[in-house]
């Protein structure tokens, strides 16, 4: 075991000189001790518009045995866009186990980019596309374009690919009340999710809905309570609503509530709400975690004298 060890760092530190020397300044070592890496990439034109950062762990037992555990970071990048991108960088990691495939993910990201900037009929779509993702965002202060690199060192915390010879059942779907604020729409779903391969079936069902994937917003937080480790595999997705992700994932924390996907999607209304559209995202969230017994009614906690009770979270069949 030691030996196959011994490969693997070689061939990590192969791939990164290698990358280091293709691309230059465009390569960053965010912790060189704990393989940590990032990579900005841009299309191939001469004034590139779309841009990514992808964001690599490299585990011990990579390339032999696992894939880099990762995270892209793009202000644009919306739901059913970014699982089609993490849907093609699984099928580079099944199609080449065993080998570095860093490369090959960095390519695909450009050749991704390089579509999505040919599909653009022109700079302004761009620019109202670009509008939209940053829609309402004068009161963030912008917080969703920083990048947490202290978040990946825990590998908890990043995105991780699962056991893919192990088939998943897709979980049931559950749908919550929606409610309408000045023309914008809120509509809550949930789903008992206990893998993170779980996690990704059911955003692709939700995806599958026309009206759903033509939200203007589709934020989701989940937690996972791996027993063994007596830890939490969770994480967020703001889909464009900067720190709205955060926010339903604290909501999840304080609560309490463990092995549950949580999805707002949002219909954008063209009047801005201001912070309102956080309280509706979390209300929403919450009302549909008590109706599927996650949580006390606001009125049951009343009775337990304030005092947080354990989560009812339901169990599988």
């Amino acid at each position: 075991m030691a030996q196959e060890d011994m490969r693997d760092l070689q061939s990590q530190i192969d791939e990164i000189e290698a990358l280091s020397s293709i691309y230059g300044d465009e390569w960053c070592v965010i912790d060189e001790a704990s393989r940590i890496f990032c990579i900005k990439i841009a299309d191939s034109s001469d004034n590139p518009k779309w841009t990514a950062c992808l964001q690599t762990i490299l585990p011990p037992d990579y390339p032999s045995s696992a894939p880099p555990l990762y995270q892209i970071n793009a202000g644009w990048l919306r739901g059913p866009e970014r699982m089609e991108l993490s849907n093609r960088l699984e099928e580079i990691y099944l199609g080449n186990t065993g080998e570095s495939i860093l490369y090959l993910w960095v390519e695909n990201i450009r050749e991704f980019l390089v579509e999505k900037s040919q599909s653009s009929d022109s700079v302004e779509e761009a620019e109202v596309s670009k509008s939209m993702v940053t829609e309402e965002a004068d009161d963030d202060n912008d917080e969703g374009d920083v990048v947490d690199y202290s978040a990946l060192k825990n590998t908890e915390q990043a995105h991780l690919f699962v056991d893919h010879l192990k088939d998943e059942e897709l979980p049931e779907i559950k749908h919550g009340e929606a409610i309408t604020d000045r023309r914008s729409t809120f509509q809550p779903h949930l789903a008992l999710v206990v893998t993170p391969k779980q996690v990704r079936l059911v955003l692709d069902k939700l995806y599958e809905n026309k009206k759903i994937a033509s939200a203007t917003h589709n934020i989701y937080a989940y937690r996972i309570h791996c027993e063994d480790k007596n830890t939490f595999l969770q994480d967020c997705e703001d889909d464009g609503e900067t720190a709205a992700g955060g926010r339903l994932l604290h909501l999840l924390q304080i609560l309490d509530v463990r092995n549950v996907l949580v999805v707002v999607t949002r219909w954008y209304g063209g009047i801005l709400l201001g912070p309102d559209r956080f309280k509706h995202i979390n209300n929403r969230a919450r009302s549909i975690l008590v109706q599927e017994g996650y949580t006390d009614t606001p009125e049951e906690a009343a009775k337990g004298g304030g005092k947080s009770k354990k989560p009812r979270g339901k169990k599988t069949k």
